[in-house]
């Protein structure tokens, strides 16, 4: 007997389409229920054999500095042979009477993890969280040369009373002596310090040698106007100081002083100039004592920790030399090899465009390599050779760059010997290279240098150290060590080496851990769950595979590898059923809505050969033979025909019916099964309701298959037998089962059972009947019927335009399911228009009325019902109406508007009704001052002058003065600024003040009852200001003549008082920008004007709104520059905005050092303000707390806020 098995598997589900929330969870494809992964184990350690430091986001300084511990053996031997009779036990820290050293012991399983864990990268979770850090901590980027002090205190801290504490006093620890000669009796004065690193300069100094030299060997002389007070003497004499290393450490740390502050410009900056530093350093000439073997002077590098970035942010990556060998430095000849002719590559383009035009300067060189070869300097090189004009720098033996580093030539005596090596054969640099690669590889005496960022570890060469002595990234700390340290034979390449056993026996046990937890992740993603379904359970039905007896019977489980073969798996299937007998065929299959299809049949050894499904051709299961393959996969589809009983039309239905057809059979195939001899097939698009979802197929297209067609399982098809043409019978068939409903609320206040109800509709129901059902199923007076209307009611709940009873629903616009307000009142007719009126401003509009009028009628009558309505007299009108008898029809005024009535005249067209307000800063002299009491006079005109809220002013007398309003003015808008000037003058308030002419008149914008903006040019045209319809002008009198130029920016200025927290009257500055929108140029003018030393100043921007004062400063820009340079240095941009009219404090440092710039009055407004938050935030939460019952604000306390801090280190008192 020849026996199949059918079997369907998830290795195929992403390969079928079909997403059926019908599939169990036991069945194949999308359908199945994901199942959750298992975090997965580190990613083992990379062809270097050294593992990495994951950074916690901000945490690259720390991990520089731990990989530099790591790699000095002598401290990590050290810190190992510490055990956990001195140190404790982990076990025990939450012991309140044990003293464990958690430090110590977190570093020693680090350093262990780093030599013997197979990870990629190690965590340092644990020791930021034996340091007391948080999360926010570990996120702030901090200084390496801190942390290395910090964390050797926080260690000897930790090793008080074992034998490890003096480690870092015995390593790092050494001695300068500072001396001062007296050249009178030659008496010595001598003080000695001790340090754990050597702080040497970088600006003007060319490299490490010459820093020491100016450090231990120059003597710095007291003479003349300087001298010296000697003891001895006991009088003033010539003296001469001078300083020498008197014990060196074993290890020298070395920290570079590459950040400085700029005391002209008041900004931090970082040096970035070049500073060399040797691999080898005899440091005989700087100490002491000099008498002992040379080699007793001798350290070498081994540490270089770089810094990339600028002073307010960046990364730290770490070179180390790999003293005991024990990672792989090994390079990839092939990609030695790629990259050397790449860099020749390089060479030679570069060269060849310099030729071309002898000196052109490096952008337009870019530009050129960009053209030539298709591809930017950055995107292609950056990476590995760094920027263009680096690269340039890197290879002056034939790049000669201009000191300003703008401008590039060619070396003459290079360019004949480099075309000669660019003519070399390519087999003879093969071969070189191979060579010069190869002869790294197998060097053993070769120093072993890697770059260590993070989680990657790379091998580097030693030449590549070089690179950062200049520039962005560049060396930040230096590390050496004494020559005459040997490390022993037993330790070269041994991790082992050193390491305790306890530290031993868990590093193996995790790597067993590791290994399994590897194993299971690998097996997890190459394991796939098979649905082995025996074909013999199986018949033929309805076209599909559908089982005899039930699913669960018919479905066997295996798990199964899928890297093994074809054979294997048969293997395992013969195993798992041990009851089969004969031969077997496997084929691939899916369940799908009809029932489970073959799609293939599995042949060949491999699994992965069988993951592009084709056509099986035809398979027999059951004594039937079926057609297999994706183009003949069945689809199950809704068969929708009319039905019409014995009792004629009127009962016509629609009956559907599931069927299931082959995919790449005809359309035409379902008349034949409805045994329909002619008709029209339909297919449903589902992308509108109603008839126009329903697409005919055209006679020629019935033999297309139903694939071609576009059709899916669920896909509808409507039959309509050809005898059915008549077009109502045809409109009936399209809308049955079209019935939807619109939910209809009592709004006619009067009383009903039910409050809303849902009226059935479709899109061709009429509102009126809609209407009248409502009325009957609310219950309500038929009376309604000729004194209500249907209202839509929008999402904010308000009630909008009456819908006419001749619309339909489609005619309406109406959605289903929207909610209808049923209201009193008849709705508008066609040539009648619904209106919405109110009365007051656009600012704050009164409350709504509604009119209905008719389309025809024309403004002034439609203003006169508006004003009848309202009870209102008058002859007042909407503001962009101005023809009075233009009907609403031709001003395009539609049902559904609304019209705002406003107090007033319109201006005539052309013409601009201004409002007026009188300014009067409070202040000094500067300002024309009137002898008229501006509080005790009368309006004119009996209007209200209103005073400006002047929160927040600075100190006792504030900047802000008092706006008032004072009238309007109706003017062209031709008219220049200077005529609003005159005009003005003529109010009342003008009048008493004495103000002599415009010129003595300065003028604003108004926004939130404050100047705005400056209107600066007297004789420039209103309409070019553009200032709008609803523009408010506020004039300032002068006490002279004012003329401020384009570039001219008007500032308040005031001088703080010393002593004090206030400042004086306001005066007024006037700021030249031509030069630039700079910190420095504006201080430079505010020091002039005051008569101040420009560095003695200080100034800062006054935010009134917030009670706050920001000092401005170059170095404030500098956190929020951009990169564009002209933007960079912009007081207009962020944080500063500064404009017109803004408040500048003045600070004398001569006289007054202190940092606060704030007053008494903006600690009382700071006060009000939080008083006002606190209880608006009072309120929200008893408001919450009342709609929902939930917990109180104080059971539910809002996150704090981080706040600065410096870095630190907890550690507990071990003595």
């Amino acid at each position: 007997v020849f026996l199949r098995v059918v079997f369907s598997f998830t290795m195929f589900g992403d390969l079928f389409e079909e997403d059926y929330s019908s599939v169990s969870n036991n069945q194949c494809g999308k359908g199945k229920k994901l199942k959750t992964k298992a975090l997965e184990p580190p990613a083992p350690r990379e062809f270097t054999n050294l593992s990495g430091i994951r950074n916690q986001g901000g945490t690259c300084y720390l991990n520089s500095l731990l990989q530099t511990l790591h790699f000095t053996p002598e401290f990590r031997e050290a810190l190992f042979s510490l055990g956990p009779e001195e140190l404790g036990s982990f076990e025990d820290k939450d012991k309140p009477d044990a003293k464990v050293r958690i430090i110590p012991l977190q570093l020693q399983r680090l350093f262990a993890q780093l030599l013997l864990l197979d990870q990629e990268a190690a965590s340092t979770a644990d020791l930021t969280d034996s340091f007391g850090w948080t999360s926010n901590e570990e996120m702030r980027q901090h200084d390496v040369q801190e942390l290395n002090r910090i964390l050797f205190s926080a260690l000897e801290t930790s090793l008080v009373g074992t034998s490890g504490h003096d480690l870092i006093n015995r390593l790092y620890h050494g001695t300068i002596i500072n001396q001062i000669v007296c050249k009178e009796c030659k008496n010595i004065s001598e003080k000695q310090e001790d340090f754990l690193d050597l702080t040497v300069a970088v600006k003007n100094v060319s490299g490490l040698e010459d820093a020491l030299w100016n450090m231990y060997v120059e003597e710095e002389v007291f003479d003349y106007d300087n001298l010296y007070h000697c003891g001895t003497c006991d009088r003033l004499v010539k003296a001469a100081k001078s300083a020498k290393l008197r014990k060196l450490p074993p290890f020298l740390t070395v920290s570079l002083l590459r950040f400085n502050f700029d005391f002209v410009k008041c900004e931090r900056y970082k040096e970035t100039s070049c500073y060399t530093f040797p691999l080898r350093i005899n440091l005989k000439p700087f100490c002491e004592q000099s008498e002992l073997d040379d080699l007793e002077y001798i350290y070498d590098l081994f540490s270089v920790i770089i810094h990339k970035g600028g002073c307010y942010g960046g990364h730290y990556h770490v070179y180390i030399k790999d003293v005991d060998h024990l990672g792989n430095w090994q390079f990839q000849v092939s990609i030695e090899i790629h990259l050397e002719i790449s860099f020749f590559l390089i060479i030679k383009h570069l060269m060849w465009l310099l030729e071309e035009n002898n000196l052109i300067t490096v952008e337009q060189l870019g530009q050129k390599l960009l053209k030539k070869m298709g591809i930017s300097w950055n995107k292609k090189y950056r990476k590995q050779h760094g920027p263009l004009r680096k690269f340039l720098q890197h290879h002056s033996q034939i790049f000669l760059l201009s000191s300003d580093e703008s401008t590039v030539s060619l070396l003459k005596n290079c360019c004949l010997q480099a075309e000669s090596d660019f003519q070399s054969n390519d087999q003879q640099i093969f071969k070189t290279l191979a060579s010069e690669s190869l002869g790294l590889n197998n060097s053993n005496s070769c120093p072993h240098w890697f770059d260590i960022n993070d989680s990657k570890v790379q091998p580097i060469k030693e030449k590549d150290i070089e690179q950062q002595f200049q520039g962005k990234e560049s060396a930040y700390m230096l590390f050496y060590r004494k020559s005459q340290l040997q490390r022993p034979p037993e330790a070269r390449a041994n991790p082992r080496y050193g390491v305790p056993y306890h530290l031993l026996n868990e590093m193996d046990a995790a790597n067993i851990e590791l290994k399994t937890k590897r194993a299971e992740c690998d097996s997890a993603d190459n394991n796939f769950e098979l649905h082995l379904h025996l074909g013999p359970q199986y018949h033929f039905f309805n076209g599909a595979l559908h089982p005899v007896v039930s699913q669960t019977e018919s479905v066997w489980e295996l798990t199964f590898d899928k890297r093994k073969t074809l054979g294997d798996l048969r293997q395992s299937i013969f195993q798992l059923l041990e009851f089969w007998e004969g031969d077997m065929v496997l084929s691939v299959a899916k369940l799908v809505p009809a029932g489970l299809h073959i799609y293939q049949t599995l042949k060949g050894s491999e699994l992965s050969s069988c993951t592009e499904l084709g056509n099986g051709g035809g398979l027999e299961v059951g004594g039937v033979q079926i057609q297999t393959g994706i183009d003949c996969e069945p689809l199950l589809l809704n068969v929708l025909h009319l039905d019409t009983s014995s009792e004629g039309e009127k009962c016509q239905q629609v009956i559907e019916s599931p069927h299931v057809f082959p995919s790449n059979a005809e359309v035409g195939t379902v008349l034949t099964a409805l045994t329909i001899p002619a008709g029209v097939v339909f297919i449903n698009s589902g992308e509108c309701a109603g008839e126009e979802s329903w697409t005919a197929i055209p006679k020629e297209d019935m033999k297309k298959t139903f694939r071609e067609q576009g059709l899916r399982n669920g896909s509808s098809v409507l039959i309509q037998d050809s005898n059915n043409e008549d077009n109502r019978k045809r409109e009936n068939f399209f809308n049955i089962n079209k019935v939807d409903w619109l939910q209809v609320k009592n709004l006619c206040q009067l009383e009903s059972e039910k409050k809303q109800v849902k009226v059935s509709a479709t899109s061709n129901t009429v509102v009126f009947d809609i209407r009248i059902k409502a009325i009957k199923e609310l219950k309500l007076m038929k009376e309604l019927a000729e004194n209500s209307c249907l209202r839509p009611i929008d999402r904010n709940g308000k009630l909008l335009c009456p819908v006419p009873d001749c619309y339909t629903l489609k005619e309406a616009e109406l959605k289903m399911g929207s909610s209808l307000g049923l209201c009193l009142g008849k709705a508008p007719t066609s040539s009648q228009l619904f209106l919405f009126f109110a009365m007051g401003s656009d600012v704050q509009p009164g409350t709504e009325m509604e009119i209905i009028v008719e389309e025809t009628v024309s403004v002034r009558d439609c203003l006169k019902i508006m004003l009848e309505k309202s009870g209102l007299p008058g002859n007042d009108k909407k503001e962009f109406l101005y023809s009075q008898d233009a009907t609403l029809k031709e001003l395009m005024i539609s049902s559904g508007d609304t019209l705002l009535l406003m107090e007033g005249k319109l201006p005539p067209l052309g013409f601009l009704k201004v409002p007026i307000w009188w300014y009067q800063p409070r202040g000094p002299s500067g300002h024309w001052e009137s002898h008229q009491d501006h509080t005790n006079c009368i309006p004119s005109q009996g209007r209200v002058w209103r005073a400006a809220s002047t929160q927040g002013a600075p100190g006792n007398v504030p900047a802000e003065g008092s706006v008032l309003y004072v009238g309007d003015v109706e003017i062209s808008e031709d008219a220049v600024l200077a005529d609003l000037k005159t005009q003005a003058m003529t109010l009342h308030p003008f009048l008493e003040s004495g103000v002599p002419s415009p010129a003595f008149l300065r003028a604003w914008t108004v926004e939130s009852k404050r100047p705005g903006r400056l209107l600066r040019t007297n004789r420039q045209p209103l309409k070019e200001y553009k200032l709008g319809r609803r523009t408010e002008i506020c004039l300032e009198p002068l006490q002279k003549e004012e003329n401020l130029g384009p570039q001219d920016v008007l500032l308040r200025t005031q001088m703080r008082i010393p002593g004090v927290r206030a400042y004086a009257p306001a005066v007024d500055l006037v700021w030249d920008t031509a030069r630039g929108w700079t910190a420095g140029s504006l201080r430079q003018r505010v020091a002039h004007f005051y008569s101040l030393p420009v560095e003695k100043t200080e100034i800062a921007k006054y935010f009134p709104e917030k009670f706050e004062w920001l000092p401005i400063s170059s170095w404030n820009q500098q956190i929020t520059k951009r990169k564009k340079k002209k933007k960079q240095d912009s007081l207009q941009g962020a944080p500063y905005y500064l404009k017109d009219g803004d408040t500048i404090g003045v600070k004398n440092l001569l006289v007054d050092d202190d940092d606060d710039f704030s007053t008494i009055r903006d600690d009382t407004g700071k006060g009000k303000q939080q008083q006002l938050a606190l209880g608006k935030k009072e309120s929200r939460e008893a408001l919450r707390v009342q709609s929902s019952g939930l917990l109180s604000s104080a059971d539910t306390p809002g996150r704090p806020r981080g706040q600065e801090a410096s870095l630190s280190i907890h550690v507990g008192s071990f003595r």
